[in-house]
């Protein structure tokens, strides 16, 4: 009989946070660690540990890049906009941050590295969802949609960690009933945006997922978590009744006031 995989996302979702909770579900530490080494990618490491969340022991999986200034909470740092627009963007003073990476040179990427066709494919099919959700929110087409070399880095790790762990895990079905989401705002690139960010809407009304709001000033689901629930959600429902067969937790690292975790169950 085939595996269910039910990803619990009450607290948010990001690239890192389901990458951390696939870890701790059992997914191979070492198969992952030689997928990402094969990635013709420099400037960071990954350090994966255990971590105190809400009291709760949890994985977390870091992408620590070797840039001086502040992280970047991984999947924000990718550009909101088109390789023209950036030019013109409000940077950090930081010449890397105008490099930018399209789409096919992010798969080209993918493709040099050494992973199973299925992690491959779903790398990619992940990348494809954001560009054409930044190509909608900007009202470009998906050709023009560029990212960010720094926040290509991360986003690059971030989906292909998950497309691996996922590939390793093999679930026949993916259970995601719901995504928890704050509120406000959030600085971009271009400026500040409403949230969920219209990326994050995006996938999300595409998917047809659906939306819990919390009382929580931010952003609780990040593009890459967005784009990566969509890509891999086989079912909205769980079954009236199952058993748990196994549970990974996965530590976010913003601090807002919800438990901070993804969790990922085995059930039957």
């Amino acid at each position: 009989m085939g595996k269910t995989l039910y990803l619990e996302c009450e607290a948010g979702a990001s690239g890192d946070m389901l990458v951390a909770a696939l870890l701790d579900l059992g997914a191979s530490r070492e198969v992952l660690e030689a997928a990402l080494a094969s990635l013709p990618l420099e400037g960071y490491e990954v350090v994966v540990s255990r971590v105190e969340k809400s009291g709760l022991s949890a994985c977390d999986f870091d992408v620590r890049l070797d840039a001086a200034h502040e992280n970047h909470d991984h999947d924000m740092a990718y550009l909101h906009g088109t390789l023209e627009e950036a030019g013109e963007g409000r940077g950090h003073g930081h010449g890397h941050e105008h490099v930018h990476r399209s789409l096919p040179e992010i798969e080209a990427i993918i493709d040099a590295g050494a992973l199973t066709p299925g992690a491959n494919a779903l790398a990619k099919k992940v990348f494809g969802l954001l560009a054409d959700a930044e190509a909608a929110a900007h009202g470009r087409p998906r050709d023009e949609v560029h990212f960010h070399e720094v926040g290509a880095v991360d986003s690059i790790v971030d989906i292909v960690a998950a497309a691996v762990c996922l590939d390793n895990l093999a679930p026949q079905e993916v259970v995601v009933t719901r995504v928890a989401e704050g509120r406000g705002t959030v600085r971009c690139q271009h400026g500040i945006i409403p949230v969920p960010v219209p990326a994050t809407a995006y996938l999300l009304r595409q998917a047809a997922i659906p939306t819990r709001p919390l009382p929580v000033e931010g952003e609780l689901v990040t593009p890459t978590g967005a784009a990566l629930l969509a890509a891999v959600r086989t079912r909205g429902q769980l079954p009236d009744e199952y058993l748990i067969e196994g549970c990974g937790m996965g530590a976010g690292k913003r601090d807002y006031p919800t438990s901070g975790l993804v969790r990922a169950f085995w059930i039957s």
